[in-house]
């Protein structure tokens, strides 16, 4: 090679050390770069200048350095898993803050939980005192109306709790809109990525800033749903999302909404997997029937590792919401159509941590409450059958109630009850006092054992059994236990994702020495080549200057 020729090897010393300074220089000023990947040159050998090809070997002058291309350091299994992970995580977070959210409803938390949820339980102990001094003095004017009061105030603050929960419900129904509104923002950003992507990567660029944007994008859906990904060989990444194409072939499947018209719960489906109707004025209609077809998740299935059901923060808002308000037919598996049915506690309530307590609450104030009135009834159909005394009777002649419904045509269930409104103003009809004088003492008997008798349970599954007095601690405790171990889980699985995390930061990470080092490597190549290219130069002038006269 001419000594004009070697030029080219300190030139492409220059141009690639100059090439690696500025990939260096963008690593440091990204440093702390949300999402950003540590980006590295890759250098290989220009080809050679064959200038004899005869035997043994060829003679051949190497050409210096050339620039391959600035590759993004990333490993796609440590991707894959945390992201797994992080989706793991996120949905066990939100299991774990949904039950210290019902502790705190409850009233049972460190903090002192709500005012609601003390204030029931000091109602429920109350009523059970003011049953316990009725016993003493039934026929006392003082006794009847505390006793009514009790009632009045366990009615009254028991709907308060169910109202709480219902509002925690809603809530969660709030959360499930703007995770379904990531999860579609995410999904066309990814898409639009893509195109980008590919159309740069089509020649010699690429486009690394463009992956970091995607490869953030991916990480905030992983939390979201389970996802899986894979990228083609034109750079374009295809999304699967709950084992259902969301982006794919430059099209984005839609996740929609469907709106329960007795609830207003939200329903996640898959907008090209629903069919459509069409009313008069040309508005697309999607039947509940179509929705449940393409449902986004089946949260009918077992929540486990093994499985990956246990995957994603909007699943784990679905489940403790569940899908409507429960009440204690269906401890007895009732389904919402008033039949028995089977399994329906199991497969429908179970698993939704809000639904499986509002049901229990519910349990507790229906068989108080019907536990009164049908000794109430009971006694004065035993003291009076053929209403001649009225004793225990209304003015129309039907036995004295503690509670009414609110609906008739609905069940006895907390939100549907309220106190007697006519032995609220007037408790001394609960006169206790039997024709001959003498007090009632097999309706106080009655009511303070209903108090005491062990005869309930919290749930199928559960077969300790309670009494009023201990149901409610048992439910709290519950709750309390249920929370602990989500809590420990939720440890658990959050030091196993930053444990991944970690892992990926030390490749996609930038190292502030590392870089600095590789700038002074870099610079030293610089300096080298350039000086390399001086001794060309001179030996250049030395040939032109002196051996050229």
């Amino acid at each position: 090679m001419s000594l004009m020729g070697s030029f080219w090897v300190g030139v492409s010393g220059l141009q690639t050390s100059n090439n690696a300074l500025n990939t260096t220089a963008h690593n440091m000023s990204n440093l702390d770069t949300t999402g950003y990947t540590r980006q590295q040159v890759s250098q290989g050998t220009r080809s050679y200048a064959t200038t004899y090809k005869g035997r043994p070997n060829w003679h051949q002058i190497g050409r210096g350095v050339n620039y391959t291309l600035t590759r993004q350091e990333r490993d796609v299994f440590l991707d894959k898993n945390y992201r797994r992970e992080s989706g793991r995580s996120a949905f066990y977070d939100v299991s774990a803050g949904a039950l210290e959210e019902i502790e705190y409803i409850l009233g049972e938390t460190e903090g002192g939980g709500s005012i609601e949820g003390h204030e029931f339980s000091e109602a429920l102990s109350n009523l059970w005192v003011s049953v316990q001094e009725l016993s003493k003095d039934p026929t006392s004017a003082v006794n009847q109306n505390l006793f009514v009061t009790r009632s009045y105030e366990f009615i009254t603050k028991a709907s308060a709790v169910y109202t709480s929960l219902g509002q925690y419900q809603d809530n969660l129904n709030e959360s499930i809109v703007k995770d379904v509104n990531n999860i579609n923002s995410y999904a066309q950003q990814i898409e639009e990525l893509n195109e980008r992507i590919t159309a740069i990567e089509a020649g010699q660029e690429h486009a690394n800033d463009l992956r970091d944007r995607r490869n953030y994008l991916l990480d905030e859906l992983a939390k979201l749903a389970n996802i899986s990904f894979s990228e083609d060989i034109t750079g374009y990444v295809n999304v699967r999302l709950e084992d259902v194409d969301l982006v794919k072939g430059g099209l984005v499947n839609k996740v929609e909404l469907y709106t329960d018209p007795k609830t207003g719960f939200y329903t996640p489906y898959w907008a090209m997997l629903a069919s459509y109707t069409y009313d008069e004025d040309g508005k697309k209609i999607v039947s509940p029937q179509s929705v449940k077809a393409a449902q986004v998740f089946d949260l009918t299935r077992t929540v486990s590792s093994d499985l990956n059901t246990d995957i994603g923060s909007l699943k784990s808002m679905l489940l403790a919401r569940g899908d409507h308000r429960a009440t204690y037919r269906e401890l007895q598996n009732i389904n919402l159509d008033g039949q028995y049915e089977a399994g329906w506690y199991d497969k429908q309530i179970s698993q939704s941590v809000v639904m499986n307590v509002e049901a229990e609450f519910d349990q507790l104030i229906h068989a108080v409450t019907t536990k009164i009135n049908g000794i109430l009834e009971w006694e004065a159909n035993r003291v009076d059958p053929d209403n001649e005394t009225g004793y225990l009777r209304d003015e129309n002649g039907d036995p004295l109630q503690m509670f009414k419904k609110l609906n008739e045509h609905d069940d006895w269930t907390v939100s549907n009850m309220t106190i007697n409104q006519v032995l609220r103003q007037n408790p001394s009809l609960l006169k206790f006092r039997l024709d001959e004088h003498s007090e009632d003492n097999p309706a106080m008997e009655m009511l303070k054992t209903a108090f005491e008798e062990q005869i309930y349970t919290l749930n199928p599954n559960v077969q300790t059994p309670l009494s009023f007095t201990d149901y409610y601690k048992n439910l709290v405790s519950q709750v309390a236990n249920s929370g602990s171990v989500m809590r420990g889980v939720q440890v658990t699985q959050t030091v196993a994702t930053d444990s991944l995390l970690n892992a990926r930061e030390q490749v996609v990470g930038v190292s502030s020495d590392e870089e600095l080092t590789n700038m002074i490597r870099y610079q030293n190549a610089y300096n080298a080549s350039s000086r390399y290219i001086n001794v060309i130069s001179e030996m250049l002038e030395h040939i032109l200057t002196t051996l050229g006269r």
